[in-house]
This record gives structure tokens, sequence and C-alpha cells, in this order.
């Protein structure tokens, strides 16, 4: 059985006759590829010039790439000062606020007072939690709203009138 020491020693030999057999094959493309840039008259300018102009990958343009836009203070600490722009993380002294109107710098502040005089409507006309009872089971005495799916006993109806609450009452 061999030895851990000889196992290394092969692995090490086989990973350097590795490495020559690329060196090797990467020698001959590049030797072929001189010949056909000789052949058709291209030099190492023409293909940088040619891979200058496709570059790979998404590139920030020149404009965002020189610097980020900074944006104006939006809120204020009234204790220290601080500033936030309201992007990002908030900041300890306003992430736990529950208005943050009081916060904000003065020029936002009528902004604040016209987007918070008429509060949005919840998308959707309809009740939410839970619903009074409309069916009942006269067997079990279970019910069921008539939202979500129909209970076994209800599913298999074909009047369900007859399980009315109002119509039994």
């Amino acid at each position: 059985m061999p030895t851990l020491e000889a196992i290394e020693t092969k692995i090490r030999r086989l990973q350097e006759q590795a490495e020559a057999m690329r060196a090797k094959k990467a020698s001959a493309t590049l030797d072929r590829i001189v010949a056909l840039m000789k052949q058709s008259g291209i030099s190492v300018a023409d293909i940088e010039a040619y891979l200058g102009g496709k570059k790979r990958g998404a590139r920030r343009s020149k404009k965002a790439a020189s610097g980020k836009a900074t944006v104006a203070a939006k809120y204020m600490d009234p204790k220290t000062g601080a500033t936030w722009s309201g992007r990002g993380r908030a900041p300890s002294w306003i992430a736990s606020a529950k208005n943050r109107d009081r916060f904000l710098v003065d020029g936002n502040a009528a902004m604040a007072s016209v987007a918070t005089g008429s509060k949005a409507k919840r998308p959707g006309n309809y009740r939410r939690g839970p619903q009074p009872a409309k069916y009942r089971d006269p067997e079990s005495g279970a019910t069921w709203s008539g939202r979500g799916p129909a209970p076994a006993w209800m599913a298999n109806a074909k009047d369900r009138t007859k399980f009315l609450i109002e119509a039994g009452a």
C-alpha cells in the first residue's frame, strides 16, 4: 500500500506535467495567432483598438463614476443636528419614531402637512378581519362566514339557502 507521502509526490509530479502541457498548448495557440496576424496584415494595435470598443461587463458612465450625487437632507435630529436624507437605513434617532414629521427639515415640513392631510384609502372595498357567520350546520352547529373554501358539510350541498342563519332564525 502506498504511503501518503508517495501519493502526494505523485500528485505534485502530475500537476507539473499538466502545467507543462497547458503552457505548450498555449504557446502553440499563440504561434498560430501570430501566423494568422502576419498573413492578414493585422497588428497588435489593431487588436487593441478592436477590443477597446467591445469591453465586456457593465461599465459605469464617466458622469456616474466621477462621484455620487449628494441628496439634500430631509430629516434633522433637533438634539444633535445630525441629518439624514431619507435614503438607506434610518439612523437610531429616527428609527423608532412613530411620526417622522417632527424631524423634517423646514423646507420639507410644508410638503409633509399636505401629504398627511388626506389619508389614502386602502385598496379593495371589502371588510377585513373576522367575519360574522352566514351559514350554520344544523347537525353539528358549526358555522361558516362564506369566505374561503367551503367546509365539508357545505361543499356538497346543492342548495346553500337551507344553511343560511338569517333564513333559519
